[in-house]
């Protein structure tokens, strides 16, 4: 996971990112808002009482949503880390207020097949961590429902300042022999064409769309404390054993930020660029 994924921020790449739930929420409702946003453009759903999975669902802080717009729903959190699932489970699991249910499992994005029909499968900043996920769809867009639903957010930002200098450092002489192969590069995600192309090919009727929030974040180096619970996370994952080495790297990495996204009167604006899909499956 992670959504920023990640959000998962959720589903990590080959390098498995160790994920931080605690960090990761400390922009919790900076990092929920896309998620409102997704949602608010899915269709009704099939079934009365519908079958919806959430795929790289983290702490579960923005799959308790779906159960307030679809209160009967049986909801099913997926996500491979195990310290995100359990936050999830503890806070949220169990039966909701009017009839349906949430519960939390172990899967992996880049694997994981539908053993059932859903109204709605629905992602949150998780594909980013998925090499090849556009090839995943077709299995998802199988198993829903006619009249179902598959929606997700992707970030869209790594031409941005904040990732473009995390891949100079890793790569600059005195840290590429440990991190030079470590992180994502800019073709985590499509373009908003590419992935429309995509999913009208699977006989869906898509939205696809892209915003850019300019979040103000308070506090002091806000960008590197936001990086900490997403994108940095494979870094801090394989500096982990030697944290000499993790603070210099963040005392670096630190000094660009604050370059590159200087603080204002009211806190510090961060540009964040995201990437929506909606494809509805033909009824």
């Amino acid at each position: 996971m992670p959504a920023d994924h990640t959000h998962a921020d959720h589903a990590p790449d080959t390098h498995s990112p160790t994920w931080d739930p605690a960090q990761y929420l400390r922009h919790a409702g900076h990092r929920a808002r896309p998620f409102t946003d997704l949602l608010a453009r899915v269709p009704d759903l099939p079934a009365a009482s519908p079958r919806i999975a959430d795929l790289g669902c983290g702490p579960g802080n923005v799959t308790v949503l779906l159960a307030d717009r679809w209160p009967t729903a049986r909801i099913s959190g997926y996500d491979n880390s195990p310290e995100m699932l359990d936050r999830a489970a503890v806070e949220h699991a169990g039966p909701t207020a009017q009839g349906g249910s949430l519960d939390f499992a172990r899967a992996d994005a880049r694997t994981w097949t539908p053993g059932e029909p859903f109204d709605l499968i629905v992602s949150n900043a998780t594909l980013q961590w998925v090499p090849g996920h556009t090839g995943r769809f077709a299995d998802w867009i199988a198993a829903l429902r006619p009249g179902g639903t598959f929606a997700f957010q992707v970030p869209g930002n790594f031409s941005a300042p904040s990732h473009r200098l995390m891949r100079a450092l890793a790569h600059s002489a005195r840290w590429r022999d440990r991190l030079g192969d470590t992180l994502r590069h800019e073709d985590a995600v499509g373009e908003p064409g590419a992935y429309l192309e995509q999913l009208t090919g699977l006989g869906c009727t898509a939205d696809v769309w892209e915003t850019t929030y300019v979040h103000l974040l308070p506090g002091q180096d806000p960008v590197l404390d936001w990086v900490k619970g997403t994108g940095l996370r494979p870094v801090l994952t394989a500096l982990a054993d030697d944290p000499e080495a993790r603070d210099a790297f963040l005392a670096e990495y630190r000094t660009a930020l604050r370059d590159a996204y200087p603080a204002g009167p009211h806190g510090t604006p961060f540009p964040f660029r995201r990437i929506f899909a909606v494809a509805t499956k033909e009824a």
